[in-house]
């Protein structure tokens, strides 16, 4: 069976994210009766074309939910292995997020991971990354590349500006002003196969491509997609971390960074500063900057800030402080110190200091023993003023926050920054017997079913620490915690790094890979985790591939169809938060669930209906708000797929009682979310009415109403408007 693909061709449709949504709960289904084999899925994505670009959604309006309302039964039904995804994201997208990280120069919060990475660039999009963009000596050649055959791939290390030059050399040579990004997931059988419908004129860009592909037919694989992108008329760039392996029927590219003081030149003076700030602040940028600190630091001065202070933040003179205190020799205990608080940031004296001392023990073997009686006297000393050496640690310092009424001491870095420097040096200096003990630590901590804040901190160390040690990260905390070493927190805490992974640039896609891999998984614990991964940030960055892996996992024989349908909901719930296109979950259910209607039965079709019912009872949490309502006012243009996906449901005898149940509570729900809520029944009402059997429409007025628990007579208006244009629909 084919599925319907999601945004990545899509128009990008820029909006004010509003507040996130704390947790996302659902009615969960009944029990439907199912039977017959179950067939296996062909989940293959049916390209669609892309679409011009739709009027801006309104923000969501938060309000509380009207008391009593039918439906309503915020639940979290737990078994065994199963991660507790809400819990997750409504941490990472409630008022904690991951400021503390400083993921990406600039990027010091949540935002990143709450907009896709893929789909159509806007012109504002390609403005900032094209705007002020300096060309590498490479571009030259990568240029003549792509105009030759169509394809080019720009190989080089993370931070050297491949993403900028992608977009650059598509403006470039591309034919049209289109440029969308597709996801680091695609295959070269998905890029040649159909299953991206390029355009002519189009200008596209892979980043961070995965390169699953193996060496032996790499060449072949190449060769079919440089044709397919060539017959369409577009143009591809790819942008990997991967070296050529024997191909010849396209270019790879090595990519370098441009000048960095030209790209200082040039967005200074692109936002209008004199000439005298620009010299200044060329004439102070320190040695060892990446192109995003460049970025960062010329957007500060721009906004007026002084360039000898933003430097004094950026490139190997900001790190100097946390590389001369390594310089110096240092006992075990002040090891235990940094390291602690590089996991556990933003805790006070008490938690610091216990976590410290559970730390140390674990890294007795990495140290001698103290050999002489005053060198035991001395550590015995220094674990009573664990306070007192914290206090005079220069890379620690502490800093007061509000709490409410209240005000709390935080343990913290002096900068920000500063966490990075420290993982980085630490796994530079470190033996395996030091990071065993760490790991053993860490796996100790998050088995104890810790609080969330301290997930997270944990979470965010370690989505740091996958910068210089990715692997380390991946098969000592990432595999095990996920697959259930550590319990559900564990898990929970797995499906957190790779959250905060998304939040850098550089390993959102490899984040993304992670959780693929864990969906394919035979483990049920693995799979359970991926299931989760996917209803948070990372869904939010990469919705094509989310929906497709939870499609997949709702379908397995041997998974759990339940949790994938309630992760889907919860992703529903996190896009609309968003303001990104829940689209991307409504049209694949609409096109699967037609496809079934017409070809299948058996349990995957009862998944499929399980799984839209799910998600058009969804409930945030934070308002208790049904997602479907807000949406039908918010975004008018997901009211054809939702009348699909209710018609769906409606016509299943199984599952008819719970939804005629679902769409009551949606049409009561109508005049709290909306100023014209009888406008926005009678479009709901078409919808519905065009997408039902002409046979389930004469009945649907009387069971509708027997549906109504209680009956609410002043809803009865707003219910007829709703069914008479139901009625009113021609074949």
């Amino acid at each position: 069976m084919n599925e319907e693909p999601c945004e990545e061709g899509s128009p990008s449709e820029p909006s004010e994210p509003s507040e996130p949504s704390e947790q996302m709960s659902q009615d969960a289904p009944e029990s439907a009766p199912s039977g017959g084999p179950e067939p296996e899925p062909d989940l293959d994505p049916e390209p669609e074309p892309h679409s011009e670009p739709e009027p801006e959604a309104e923000p969501a309006k938060q309000e509380a939910a009207p008391e009593g309302e039918a439906g309503h039964r915020p639940t979290s039904k737990s078994r065994p292995g199963q991660v507790h995804q809400n819990n997750v994201n409504q941490y990472f997208y409630g008022a904690l997020d991951a400021s503390g990280a400083l993921f990406g120069v600039g990027a010091a919060d949540s935002g990143n991971a709450r907009r896709r990475a893929v789909g159509r660039l806007d012109a504002g999009e390609a403005e900032a990354l094209i705007g002020s963009y300096v060309k590498p000596d490479c571009f030259g050649e990568a240029r003549q590349a792509l105009e030759e055959t169509g394809v080019v791939v720009l190989v080089g290390p993370p931070s050297t500006g491949k993403r900028s030059g992608a977009v650059a050399l598509v403006d470039a040579v591309a034919e049209g002003s289109d440029h969308v990004v597709l996801s680091p997931g695609r295959s070269l059988d998905d890029l040649a196969g159909g299953r991206v419908a390029f355009e002519r004129g189009v200008g596209y860009v892979l980043l961070d491509w995965m390169g699953e592909e193996t060496s032996a037919t790499a060449d072949f694989d190449w060769r079919r997609v440089r044709d397919t992108v060539r017959e369409h008329g577009a143009h591809l760039v790819v942008t990997t971390v991967h070296p050529a392996a024997r191909v010849e029927s396209v270019r790879y590219v090595p990519w370098a960074l441009p000048d960095l003081a030209a790209v200082l030149r040039a967005r200074l003076a692109n936002a209008g500063c004199d000439g005298d700030t620009v010299r200044r602040a060329v004439g102070l940028m320190p040695g060892g900057c990446r192109i995003t600190e460049v970025t960062a630091a010329a957007e500060r001065i721009a906004g007026g800030a002084r360039p000898a202070e933003v430097w004094q933040e950026y490139g190997s003179s900001a790190a100097q402080p946390v590389r001369g205190w390594f310089e110096v020799d240092r006992t075990p205990q002040e090891w235990a110190e940094l390291t602690t608080l590089a996991f556990v940031t933003g805790a006070g004296y008490r938690e610091v200091e216990t976590c410290q001392k559970r730390l140390e023990h674990w890294l007795e073997p990495a140290f001698p023993p103290p050999f002489t009686e005053e060198d035991r006297a001395e550590a015995v000393r220094r674990a009573v003023d664990r306070r007192q050496s914290l206090t005079r640690n220069a890379l620690i310092t502490v800093e007061e926050r509000k709490d409410g009424a209240l005000t709390r001491t935080a343990l913290v870095f002096p900068q920000p920054q500063y966490r990075q420097w420290v993982l980085e040096e630490l796994w530079t200096r470190r033996s395996t017997l030091f990071w065993d003990g760490v790991r053993d630590w860490l796996t100790e901590l998050v088995s104890d079913q810790p609080s969330l804040a301290l997930q997270l901190s944990v979470a965010q160390g370690l989505a740091l620490l996958a910068r210089p040690a990715f692997d380390e990260v991946a098969d000592n905390y990432l595999h095990s915690w996920a697959a259930g070493a550590a319990g559900r927190s564990g898990q929970s805490t797995a499906n957190l790094v790779l959250q905060c992974m998304c939040l850098e640039e550089n390993l959102a896609a490899t984040a993304l890979g992670v959780a693929r891999g864990w969906a394919r998984s035979i483990s049920p614990a693995l799979r359970s985790t991926a299931t989760a991964a996917f209803s948070g940030a990372l869904g939010v960055r990469f919705p094509t591939d989310a929906v497709h892996g939870l499609l997949q996992l709702m379908a397995r024989r041997d998974g759990r169809p339940m949790e994938a349908a309630y992760a889907l909901a919860g992703l529903v719930a996190v896009l609309a938060e968003c303001g990104e296109d829940t689209g991307a979950v409504f049209r694949p259910l609409a096109y699967r669930l037609r496809v079934e209607r017409e070809t299948r039965t058996g349990r995957l079709n009862d998944h499929t209906l399980d799984g839209v019912l799910t998600v058009l009872r969804a409930r945030d949490a934070r308002t208790g708000r049904l997602v479907c309502a807000t949406l039908l006012q918010n975004d008018p243009r997901q009211t054809d797929r939702l009348g699909q996906l209710w018609a769906g449901v409606l016509e299943n005898l199984p599952r008819r009682r719970l939804a005629l149940r679902g769409l009551y509570a949606t049409l009561r729900q109508l005049p709290a979310v909306s100023q014209e809520p009888k406008t926005v029944a009678e479009r709901f009402g078409r919808a519905v009415g065009a997408a039902l059997a002409p046979g389930e429409r004469p009945g649907l007025p009387t069971a509708l109403r027997q549906a109504a628990v209680p009956p609410v007579e002043p809803d009865e208006e707003l219910i007829d408007l709703f069914l008479t244009a139901v009625l009113s629909t021609e074949d």
